[in-house]
């Protein structure tokens, strides 16, 4: 059934200076629960490469005690995972690649000679630890991974201050390529330790909060880096260089005057704090909007912070994001991620939306509330047009693309972060109330604070709150291919307006059920805005304005994901046997939608640029379908007649 909104608002346009600001797509690609009850139908996701027996256990806590050097990869040390065995264990597994050469192993304080290594897994046979008791396991290991940046454990560099670096970044598996690790994202450790030796002219920088550095008496200091949160294996992370500290804080109204540490380990050269002091100011700002917008910045009691260093972006490491810069869209995308990504982490990889599209979407919010609306309706009008410069692809990813080598499918710039952010944005302006949608996003937190998401819980989550189903919106967008391309003929008539719309599928996802704005122009000079539901795939309505629209403009505010084109036209020259052409771009099959049904033995041919007939057939029915398999790439005219009357259009195979 046809649903539209005549007339929703007036509005008076104007020319809109967009600001000039540099999204570098390549770049933003590189960003970047409360424990489950003991049960008997408990269970965890493992991928294939990862050992069976890591899921007879639970982590609890991590505590890594290493030695490490801002001029090399090399490390040495050891790291305890506390955990609760999930069934009877006599065989104990965890991941550490081979590069890592083990000297020892200690569970709960018994040394274990035998063990072997199979692919990345470490498998330990060990004396029986009855289910749901505690156990400790601890390794020490050293060794040098292979440096790589993006997606590669460790990397070393030299900052353009002169200073050698070294930073983590184990987002999606590369975590054991420094530390013995469980790589399952909806096993979150309840807290972390991480204490970093190095030499006394550095400084190392981790999660949580620096309780102690330690002199060693030797060159070497200590830095312990204590965190309490629950936090997922691969937001577990340090940095260290010749650093200085440079302190910001944030006042979040919730707060009432109390404040946020926003501590800043940048290169020690004064040119570099004042090269990047501005821009570490503006994160305060971010903290106090998003905590508005969500819910109270979710590690308050801890801190926020940045280790600047040689990365091409950023990454959302909890309460310590590694980064290469301070721009505004990088910081507020990071920071983003403290609640969507960090607070509630997606629950597989083939939901990365949890993260990068709502961090994404993050940077658009702080744009529209701090920088001012055009400054976000430039960043998500350039979001919109790199989704669209190709015609399908899902942000749902399915399992079967979850692989190590494919690393770039999940964290798409296309697909993940902006086709995710655009996602978010419709979603807003379906739910077209403010209030409500910031009550979805609070909400979400809320409920899986601290914990693991899919895109099925936001999409429930939006159901409750709003009362809105949201299946055939997920199906269209998340799991869903392409956008609709819309073609839209127009005319006036005796005071009113008349619209044929025609909606036609750039992918596999055959129709878009939403809302559209138009634009419309007059010839007076004004102008207008209507909303309607467009919910079937060829549409005809009219509205009376007593006015005459000169132009026309489909999403003029940058709300949906779509192509379109349009045409005006005079009635008197309208056949009764108007149809609109739709052309499938995936399978090149044409329809004919008729605009009289009224009209029955319609005779409809296609003949080639020669004028040779290669089609004809007979037909009752308003809408009609014609496959073109047989036919070669070229130019076209296809026409229909009853007799009495014929409509003529041109398509191109």
């Amino acid at each position: 059934m046809k649903q539209f909104i005549l007339t929703i608002s007036l509005v008076i346009l104007s020319t809109l200076a967009f600001s000039q600001i540099n999204h570098d797509f390549d770049t933003e690609l590189s960003c970047s629960h409360v424990k489950s009850q003991l049960g008997n139908d408990f269970s965890r996701y493992l991928y294939y490469w990862q050992s069976e027996y890591m899921d007879d256990y639970d982590v609890t806590f991590y505590h890594l005690d290493i030695e490490v050097s801002n001029t090399s990869l090399f490390i040495q040390g050891n790291s305890t995972m506390n955990a609760i065995a999930l069934v009877n264990i006599d065989t104990f597994a965890i991941e550490l690649k081979s590069f890592q050469t083990i000297t020892q192993i200690l569970i709960d304080g018994v040394e274990y000679t035998t063990y072997d290594r199979i692919d990345d897994n470490v498998i330990v046979p060990i004396a029986e630890i009855p289910a749901g008791n505690s156990f400790s396991a601890q390794i020490f290991y050293n060794g040098i991974p292979p440096s790589g940046g993006f997606f590669s454990g460790m990397t070393n560099s030299t900052s353009p201050y002169g200073k050698g670096v070294t930073w983590t970044l184990s987002e999606p598996f590369a975590a054991s390529d420094w530390f013995p690790v469980k790589q399952d994202l909806e096993d979150k450790a309840d807290s972390v330790w991480v204490f970093l030796t190095t030499a006394n002219s550095n400084m190392a920088g981790s999660q949580g909060l620096l309780t102690n550095i330690v002199d060693l008496g030797n060159g070497n200091s200590r830095y312990e880096w204590k965190s309490n949160y629950p936090i997922d294996y691969y937001l577990i992370s340090f940095a260290v260089s010749e650093y200085q500290e440079y302190n910001v804080y944030a006042h979040p109204e919730e707060m009432n005057g109390d404040s946020i540490l926003i501590q800043n380990f940048i290169y020690d050269d004064p040119q570099c704090l004042v090269d990047n002091k501005d821009q570490i100011d503006e994160t305060a700002t971010m903290i106090e909007l998003l905590s508005d917008l969500y819910i109270l910045y979710p590690f308050h009691e801890e801190k926020y912070g940045h280790c600047l260093t040689q990365l091409g972006g950023g990454m959302e490491h909890q309460t310590m994001t590694t980064i290469g810069g301070f721009p505004f869209w990088l910081v507020a995308h990071e920071l983003g991620h403290m609640w969507f990504g960090d607070n509630v982490t997606c629950a597989t990889w083939s939901d990365i939306w949890i993260n990068e599209g709502f961090a994404t979407y993050s940077d658009y919010l702080c744009q529209e509330f701090i920088l001012g609306w055009s400054a976000a309706q430039a960043t998500i009008s350039a979001k919109q047009t790199n989704v669209l410069s190709q015609p399908g692809g899902s942000v749902y990813i399915p399992i079967d693309q979850i692989t190590p080598d494919n690393v770039g499918r999940i964290f798409s710039g296309r697909l993940s972060y902006n086709k995710g952010a655009s996602i978010v944005h419709m979603l807003r302006h379906e739910i077209n109330d403010d209030e409500l949608f910031f009550d979805v996003m609070e909400t979400f937190q809320t409920n899986f604070s601290d914990s693991t998401a899919t895109g099925e819980d936001f999409k429930n989550t939006a159901e409750d709150i709003t009362g809105m189903q949201w299946d055939d919106f997920f199906d269209q967008w998340y799991y869903g291919e392409g956008y609709p391309i819309y073609d839209i003929e127009y005319y006036n008539s005796g005071g009113k307006n008349y619209f044929d719309i025609l909606q036609t599928p750039s992918a596999s996802t055959p129709f878009f059920d939403q809302h559209v704005d138009l634009g419309l122009y007059f010839t007076d000079g004004t102008d207008t805005t209507i909303s309607y539901h467009h919910n079937e795939s060829y549409e005809s309505f009219s509205i009376t304005t007593g006015k005459e629209v000169m132009y026309l403009e489909v999403d003029p505010y940058d709300w949906n994901l779509e192509k379109s084109s349009f045409s005006v036209n005079v009635k008197e020259n309208l056949s009764p046997l108007n149809f609109k052409l739709g052309q499938n771009q995936t399978t090149g099959d044409l329809t004919l939608y008729f605009s009289n049904n009224t009209l029955s033995n319609k005779s409809i041919s296609i003949t080639d640029i020669s004028g040779k007939v290669v089609y004809s057939s007979q037909t009752e029915m308003n809408v009609t379908k014609i496959n073109t398999s047989h036919l070669s790439n070229g130019v076209y005219i296809i026409s229909a007649s009853n007799g009495n009357n014929t409509f003529v259009e041109r398509f191109v195979k």
